[in-house]
């Protein structure tokens, strides 16, 4: 695989966040982090004392519309005034009246689960990582907290962020957002799903608010920079033999009375 980058041991994460409140919600606000241009950086973001980010489809699909609409520097304030249902059935297209776009990352892989999600970026312009969780959180502390008559902060605090330092980290990122988190959505969990591989793996690229179906080769969504996915995986069956591997050498670890392999990040 193409060495994509260099980094120095040490990396960066991100740096704490402050909050303030508006109309009934707590904002995020983001003081500028140390990532910097063209860095890879894993995101996780928790709901506050585990509790549910999305309760149910409809929240789902507006997720999958911030993470296309907001990565933008120029998007309209009011933005989803101008997006139809055309325009999500057509791949989320993007208004052609709208200005140049000017996207803060590039996503090469997400998952949304009911109580955190997942975005693997690439920042583009400085201070982008940033800026995009901080517009996707707002937006989603605002929307749960009108539409269910709720109050304070969705999320449990500042997002956790960590720079991607080598290629395999990267590639076994790409497997472990797309795969061990769909499978955990599996009938029985993790342990049956790898024990029913083929089954579970479809029914990961079934799952419609993850990125594993672009990654299987079934979808090309315009969510994601699929010129840095192909740089993760030059093709579908590679991408699955890897998934593959990593759900069995969790499964062996867990046997053998270890830790779970699959626990990259200190927080996960």
């Amino acid at each position: 695989m193409p060495r994509l980058f260099v980094l120095s041991a040490g990396g960066a994460y991100a740096t704490i966040q402050t909050w303030s409140v508006q109309e009934g919600a707590i904002m995020i606000q983001m003081r500028k982090e140390q990532f910097g241009t063209g860095t890879f950086v894993h995101v996780i973001q928790r709901g506050s004392r585990q509790m549910p980010i999305v309760r149910n489809d409809t929240d789902r699909w507006r997720f999958l519309r911030l993470i296309r609409y907001v990565n933008d520097e120029s998007v309209p304030r009011h933005w989803e005034r101008d997006i139809s249902p055309d325009d999500i059935l057509d791949n989320f297209r993007r208004p052609a009246y709208w200005p140049a776009i000017k996207p803060y990352v590039s996503v090469i892989a997400y998952c949304l689960m009911d109580n955190h999600f997942h975005l693997l970026l690439q920042e583009r312009l400085e201070g982008g990582v940033s800026k995009f969780i901080q517009r996707i959180s707002n937006s989603m502390a605002m929307h749960h907290n009108a539409r269910y008559g709720t109050s304070g902060t969705l999320f449990e605090g500042p997002y956790r962020a960590r720079v991607v330092a080598d290629d395999r980290h990267l590639q076994y990122l790409g497997a472990y957002i797309n795969v061990k988190n769909p499978f955990e959505r599996f009938p029985g969990g993790l342990h049956v799903a790898t024990a029913n591989f083929e089954q579970a793996y479809a029914f990961a690229i079934a799952y419609s608010f993850s990125s594993t179906a672009d990654f299987a080769g079934v979808r090309t969504s315009s969510i994601l920079d699929h010129a840095l996915r192909q740089e993760l995986f030059s093709n579908p069956n590679e991408f699955k033999g890897v998934a593959q591997e990593l759900m069995l050498d969790r499964q062996e670890a867990l046997s053998d009375g270890g830790r779970d392999g699959l626990f990259l990040e200190p927080w996960s």
